[in-house]
């Protein structure tokens, strides 16, 4: 029986972008994409997610493949706001939470992020006064799809990985999820009537 219902953040509760944060800044279509690409789209920004590197020497990193000052002073600023431009609540979702919990269901956030999340979660996740634990990957050293992250999760919440159903936008989240024996239900498509069908049918 499906006790605890765990969602993933990105693309799933909350929308989120790289470049709205450099638009804020600059206005420099190549410029942006330039910059984007060094800070978002980058080996620091996974090891920032893993928790393994700090974000000083992330910036130093990122900053490395960036030739002017111009680029490198609209990364730093890019780097220092990124979560307060970034992130958006993803409409519809904090219906769904609040659903869920009012059916008896306790709810989680299992997350690919770096530690800066632990500062602003709360800000941006819809419904997250339903939630009942949460647990970014930084926090851990690790990350999904590693069977080492879904232990953390059980352990640190005292969970049963077959009392749980997990809600990703990547394939390879579910499965590595399925393999620690938590089922669970791929979001790619965003469909939010989709979900609220397959939820609805969990102990049925």
């Amino acid at each position: 029986m499906i006790k605890n219902i765990v969602f993933d953040m990105g693309k799933v509760l909350v929308d989120y972008k790289e470049d709205p944060v450099c638009r804020r800044f600059c206005a420099d279509e190549a410029l942006i994409r330039r910059v984007c690409t060094a800070v978002f789209i980058s080996p620091e920004w996974l090891m920032l997610d893993m928790g393994i590197i700090s974000e000083e020497e992330g910036l130093c990193g990122m900053e490395t493949r960036l030739d002017t000052k111009e680029e490198k002073e609209l990364a730093k600023k890019c780097f220092l706001h990124w979560h307060e431009y970034n992130m958006q609540p993803r409409k519809g979702m904090g219906e769904v939470v609040r659903a869920l919990k009012e059916e008896g269901y306790r709810i989680y956030l299992c997350s690919n992020a770096s530690v800066r999340l632990l500062t602003c979660y709360k800000d941006v996740i819809p419904a997250i006064d339903c939630f009942d634990g949460v647990l970014f990957s930084a926090e851990v050293k690790c990350m999904k799809p590693q069977k080492e992250m879904y232990n953390h999760f059980f352990e640190r919440f005292s969970l049963k990985p077959e009392e749980c159903f997990f809600i990703d936008d990547l394939k390879r989240n579910i499965e590595g999820a399925r393999a620690c024996g938590m089922d669970g239900y791929c979001f790619a498509d965003g469909d939010i009537g989709r979900l609220k069908k397959r939820l609805s049918g969990l102990n049925g």
